[in-house]
């Protein structure tokens, strides 16, 4: 068996920053070695809690042969500056979404990666989950005749969990230099692109309306609306001001279904099925993060991960558009 990956953190602002330094250490493939952040409190709280050593020192560490390649879990706003210099030290990167604010950075970190032989992957975790099979399965088929409607919503209360203003998320969170966006472009990101998968990853219009129920500084509840030039409509819902089960409704001309996370439920209705019945829902395949191991291991490129990413970028850069300008804008035409 081939040494273990030796794994960097970068970054401890997001929320999901543990989680992927816990991935590397339990992943029999990878090991975390260190732990940078620029900001010293957050780099070395996390550092201590891995075990692992902290350094303030980015091109000191991206400089160590030893080192094969980092999670990124920093602001958004600095996606593309660090993950464009740890591509071009060589070492392969896993980051959480959204890849970058805009389109044209996106863009440009994944030819870093291509350009230096660089691994990407993006983590878009519910792509792997065994719902989503199920419900590929069931529109691959095609029992469901041609779709026209399709409804995603995942929200958690981390926003308004104290009862008043605030909750469990960190401050940081809202504010609008460095997180960008809020509830949509942090998760909102799930509803997105699996939206994108159930109907089309390019629709022709997208509409949206943001609002803050905390009043943080950036929304906690909002809606997106896309219209397809086929006439399917996709309604995306996110927030942080409520803990409702995460759901997915999909509608056709002969058939429909339902799945919620409270049951890990997925119900199916219409002629090809008889009476309303449901489904089982399988095992989640291999996560983001076993992929990235297995794409360094094998020296493949994600490129269905990679397309994804992009156009989930793009799709949040039109929503935020859409909400900031309050009109329809045109899909095709969010790239900046």
């Amino acid at each position: 068996m081939s040494k273990p990956l030796k794994i960097a953190a970068l970054g401890f602002w997001h929320v999901h920053a543990g989680d992927y330094s816990r991935q590397a250490q339990e992943h029999p493939g990878t090991e975390l070695v260190a732990v940078w952040d620029d900001d010293p409190a957050l780099g070395q709280a996390g550092a201590e809690k891995f075990g692992v050593p902290y350094t303030d020192d980015l091109d000191a560490l991206l400089a160590r042969d030893d080192l094969d390649g980092v999670t990124v879990t920093t602001s958004t706003d600095v996606h593309r500056d660090l993950m464009v210099k740890v591509a071009n030290a060589g070492k392969h990167i896993f980051t959480e979404k959204v890849l970058a604010p805009t389109v044209a950075e996106a863009e440009e970190i994944v030819a870093a990666a291509d350009a230096n032989g660089v691994k990407l992957v993006v983590s878009l975790p519910r792509l792997a989950h065994g719902y989503t099979q199920a419900i590929r399965e069931v529109i691959d088929s095609g029992d469901l005749g041609t779709i026209t409607y399709g409804r995603v919503r995942l929200s958690h209360d981390g926003a308004v969990s104290d009862g008043g203003k605030g909750g469990w998320l960190p401050e940081r969170f809202f504010d609008p230099k460095t997180a960008i966006g809020g509830a949509l472009t942090d998760l909102g990101c799930h509803p997105v692109y699996l939206t994108q998968l159930f109907l089309g990853a390019e629709p022709e219009t997208v509409s949206a309306t943001y609002r803050s129920v905390a009043g943080l500084g950036l929304e906690d509840n909002a809606v997106v609306t896309v219209g397809y030039g086929d006439q399917r409509i996709g309604v995306i819902e996110a927030g942080f001001a409520s803990g409702n089960p995460f759901t997915i409704e999909l509608f056709g001309t002969t058939g429909s279904l339902t799945y919620s996370d409270d049951g890990n439920v997925l119900r199916v209705f219409g002629p090809a099925f008889g009476e309303a019945r449901q489904l089982p829902v399988p095992e989640h395949s291999l996560d983001p993060f076993g992929q990235w191991v297995d794409h360094i291991n094998d020296g493949t490129r994600a490129d269905d991960n990679i397309a994804r990413a992009v156009e989930l970028t793009r799709m949040v850069v039109a929503a935020n558009e859409a909400a900031e300008q309050g009109k329809v804008v045109q899909y095709a035409g969010a790239r900046s």
